[in-house]
């Protein structure tokens, strides 16, 4: 579990392949701080599972479905990740609750710079759109951000927006974000569980004879 306040960016180092899957290096010295084997460390949004440590950085392994959810699949040496140690017992909350399980990615639609912020607007595909509010939470990239706006329709794309202060595009990799570029979305936990339950509940004897 992570809340969504990012500790450090970190630089992937060596990828390889390994048929449908892949094992990534990623440098991360405060990352690694304290870490072992079997910990969890999110990357980008994504928990992984440290499998190995070597000075200031750590080993992952990435299944398949995580690179066909996720941006991990367009990893490369080089690449900037956000890195967060998962929560402990007793920590402040001061993002939300963010599992580093990603429903999918967005792709960055427009930026737009006011005088001490940057608005920026992202796809939402038909299926997570129910699942975004405005003033609700999201995870971008593993970030913990609220939602400023919402729009789109069926017809033209959905899409939210977010307001990064000063601080967060600093410290995370969205001040390096640019229209085009994929990022990782994890929607608010509640919200998917709404619309599980949703999914299950009866009809009343009104709506069955409507």
């Amino acid at each position: 579990m992570f809340t969504g306040i990012i500790e450090e960016i970190g630089e992937i180092t060596r990828v390889q392949q390994y048929g449908d899957a892949a094992r990534i290096t990623v440098r991360g010295p405060l990352a690694i701080d304290g870490a072992k084997h079997g910990d969890s460390i999110s990357v980008s949004g994504v928990c992984l599972t440290v499998v190995g440590l070597e000075r200031d950085e750590f080993t992952a392994d990435v299944m398949r479905e995580t690179l066909e959810m996720s941006t991990l699949d367009k990893a490369a040496i080089g690449t900037h990740v956000n890195l967060e140690r998962a929560a402990q017992l007793g920590d402040r909350l001061g993002g939300h609750i963010v599992q580093g399980h990603v429903d999918g990615t967005a792709v960055v639609l427009s930026t737009a710079d006011g005088s001490a912020w940057r608005v920026v607007r992202l796809s939402l595909t038909p299926e997570l759109a129910p699942l975004v509010a405005r003033k609700g939470s999201i995870a971008i990239d593993g970030t913990s951000l609220t939602v400023s706006a919402v729009g789109g329709d069926a017809l033209d794309g959905y899409w939210f927006e977010v307001s990064l202060i000063p601080e967060t595009l600093a410290a995370t990799t969205l001040g390096q974000r640019v229209p085009g570029d994929l990022v990782n979305l994890e929607t608010d936990i509640v919200a998917r569980q709404v619309e599980r339950m949703l999914q299950f509940r009866v009809p009343s004897q009104e709506e069955v004879h409507a």
